[in-house]
């Protein structure tokens, strides 16, 4: 049922959340393929090798998950939210060996991925006592002799797609508001980090989440696995954290079912300090959100825009701060800052640097590849970053920090909202007129003022424009996974 890679196995106090195989039905299945390796990205080795399944495999899972969920439907609101408390609760008693696993997968310091399984497992609390409050309505009828009500029902089966980046929190964040709907789940993990998936679904288990309910399908053939979610009918909502680009692919091919689709897209966050910012205050902000994951998430700042009469003093400090980062494997102590996901992601901040440098740009801290094995990069400031440099209107996703320039308010909104992408975005300032101008024209679903850190499951999540469709966290995700019944009873 569950093999073992003995180096990871031995760092854990519970080796069984070390599962290999995928789960369906309750069952750990082998795959129809084969087996795919796992690689810790710090040092390059195998550290597992997990089931490879084939689509008719994942087929046969929507198929089962699908008869699961008509029960799972009839449990009352309380019942469903009693077993998403004991999954919590199991979340949170095992959190120091959930983020092992995640480190060693993913590669993120260990202080990191404790925050992670921490974040992740909020959402299974928080949507546990969501179950209990799915409400309907009654509302004044057209006629005398007619009454209206509205109920909300689960939707069905629910399939996603997670992303490497936070291989916890983003299945947490899916699967919670689709169980305590009453939907059935399936998660598709990346193929970089399906071990901490599959120590969530050991978890499930134990929980008593029933057969059927939380499935996880593990395949190298993503765009197969994708396809099979878009195209079959059983599958009633998809949702999708991961670029742009394979979300439209997606789109178009869910279309052809008229899928309820939920995505969560690229991103390419403006970080704006403002001249009557708190310098030293927008330098840890920025510090936060650029470098938290080593720069690999959606909302990481992408582009940092410094007013010109505060520029000079927020890159000495940054600069300063930035430079005490330690970098190295996740799992040594004091390690600030991981390897990289892949050495194609180094060679994309590469490219990126190449590009700026030949447009005027200077890099004044970091910039190469560090002198070590693995997938690192360190940390890195750039000055003179300009709107024609190729980070200005891509995802850098990565240990980078361009620094841009600006003179004035209305520059910087321009700026700001010139891209396709609506995710997030940040700014300091303490001018009351100036933070309630610049929140409501920054052309982004969500806004931080005054802070780097804005993820918390108690807020609705998602972006606006290409950055995607829908919302997760707060009271508002469990809408994505709920479908509207209007009832009209003559009397």
């Amino acid at each position: 049922m569950i093999a073992r890679t003995t180096d990871l196995a031995a760092l854990l106090a519970d080796p069984d959340l070390l599962a290999d195989c995928a789960y369906i039905d309750g069952q750990w299945v082998e795959g129809d393929d084969g087996r795919f390796d796992v690689q810790n990205p710090a040092r390059g080795d195998v550290i597992a090798r997990v089931a490879d399944l084939s689509r008719s495999q994942v087929a046969g899972a929507i198929a089962q998950a699908e008869a699961a969920q008509k029960e799972w439907a009839r449990w009352t609101g309380k019942e469903r939210a009693s077993a998403l408390r004991r999954w919590f609760d199991l979340m949170t008693r095992h959190q120091d060996d959930l983020a092992t696993i995640l480190t060693a997968e993913q590669g993120k310091p260990l202080a990191e991925a404790k925050g992670e399984i921490a974040y992740g497992a909020g959402f299974v609390e928080f949507f546990a006592e969501e179950a209990k409050r799915i409400r309907g309505e009654i509302l004044p009828a057209h006629a005398r002799d007619k009454r209206i009500s509205v109920i909300r029902q689960p939707i069905g089966v629910a399939a996603a797609i997670t992303p490497w980046n936070f291989p916890n929190a983003m299945i947490a964040r899916k699967a919670a508001p689709a169980l305590a709907a009453g939907c059935s789940f399936i998660a598709r993990p990346a193929g970089a980090t399906p071990l901490s998936a599959l120590a969530m679904a050991v978890l499930a288990d134990r929980a008593g989440i029933p057969a059927g309910i939380f499935n996880v399908v593990t395949s190298s053939a993503a765009g197969e696995i994708g396809k099979e979610f878009c195209r079959n009918p059983s599958v009633r909502k998809l949702s999708f954290t991961g670029s742009t680009e394979v979300g439209r692919i997606l789109l178009r091919q869910a279309a052809e079912q008229v899928k309820k689709c939920s995505m969560e897209l690229g991103g390419n966050a403006p970080f704006i300090v403002f001249d009557d910012a708190d310098v030293d205050a927008a330098v840890e902000g920025a510090i936060l959100c650029k470098f938290r994951a080593s720069g690999q998430t959606c909302v990481c700042a992408n582009r940092i825009y410094v007013q010109e009469g505060i520029h000079d003093s927020f890159v000495e400090r940054l600069t300063a701060r930035v430079a005490e980062l330690r970098i190295g494997d996740g799992l040594d102590p004091g390690v600030d800052l991981g390897p990289l996901i892949d050495r194609a992601a180094v060679e994309k901040l590469q490219g990126h640097i190449a590009d700026a440098r030949e447009k005027g740009g200077e890099v004044i801290l970091g910039g190469d590849t560090a002198d070590t094995s693995g997938s690192f990069f360190p940390p890195t400031i750039l000055t003179g970053a300009t709107s024609d440099m190729l980070f200005a209107q891509e995802e850098i996703f990565g240990p980078l920090a361009p620094i841009f320039r600006f003179r004035d308010e209305d520059e910087v909104i321009a700026l700001a909202n010139d891209t396709i992408f609506g995710l997030a975005s940040y700014f300091y300032a303490r001018d009351l007129g100036r933070v309630t101008r610049v929140a409501e024209a920054l052309e982004y679903g969500i806004v931080g003022i005054n802070t780097g850190l804005i993820s918390t499951e108690l807020a609705p999540f998602g972006g606006i424009k290409q950055s995607g469709l829908g919302r997760e966290g707060s009271h508002h995700g469990i809408d994505e996974y709920l479908e509207l019944k209007y009832i009209c009873t003559s009397v």
